[in-house]
């Protein structure tokens, strides 16, 4: 069973490779969403808690995504040491619930297990990796796609800075995925990658 680890830069196309592996036969585990799930944990809540003040929960008592992201995001050194710290707070469960999931797989009918997760490589999750995608696409594109999500573009730039170099990025990817066309463009590029794992 192959496991794909699929990087690249913000708004590059992540998802959307990832659904096209789905469609043939891959299960996809989505690193943000099992992030969302670590931060329900009781344990993990109460530590942010006690770092930042209760002013990170929402209504409901539940960790605020948009809360949290001002204070890791704001582009000084200070977020930066906040953001290390929850990375170092929430990396391992999710590494954890990945492991955990693959374990229960059955071999003999997956062919493939993909990881869509931003900081792949920085958390060291591509040590389980048997394959690396970079997913490519211009930085303009990126910026448009995610202004869509009502990103600024300084927006756009803090998250990126905080997240490893793209060329360092591509230089540690085993294949290349380019999605700077259609969306007809990125299926033909996501079944050339695929016929090249077998």
């Amino acid at each position: 069973m192959h496991i794909i680890g699929l990087i690249g830069g913000i708004a590059c196309g992540k998802s959307a490779v990832a659904a096209a592996l789905a469609k043939r036969g891959a299960v996809v585990f989505n690193g943000d969403e099992l992030g969302h799930q670590v931060l329900e944990e009781p344990a993990v809540r109460d530590e942010l808690v006690a770092r930042w003040g209760r002013g990170v929960l929402d209504s409901g008592g539940r960790i605020s995504r948009p809360a949290v992201a001002k204070i890791v995001f704001a582009g000084t050194p200070e977020a930066a040491e906040e953001l290390e710290f929850l990375e170092q707070l929430v990396h391992p469960g999710i590494r954890r619930r990945i492991e955990s999931a693959i374990r229960q797989l059955p071999d003999d009918s997956v062919p493939a297990v993909v990881i869509d997760a931003a900081l792949l490589v920085e958390a060291g999750w591509s040590s389980v990796c048997t394959a690396i995608a970079f997913v490519d696409c211009p930085r303009d594109e990126r910026l448009r796609r995610a202004a869509t999500r009502g990103w600024t573009a300084a927006e756009f730039s803090r998250r990126e800075d905080a997240q490893m170099p793209i060329d360092e990025k591509r230089r540690r990817a085993s294949h290349v995925i380019e999605n700077s066309g259609s969306l007809e463009d990125l299926e033909a590029e996501v079944a050339k990658f695929w016929t090249s794992l077998s």
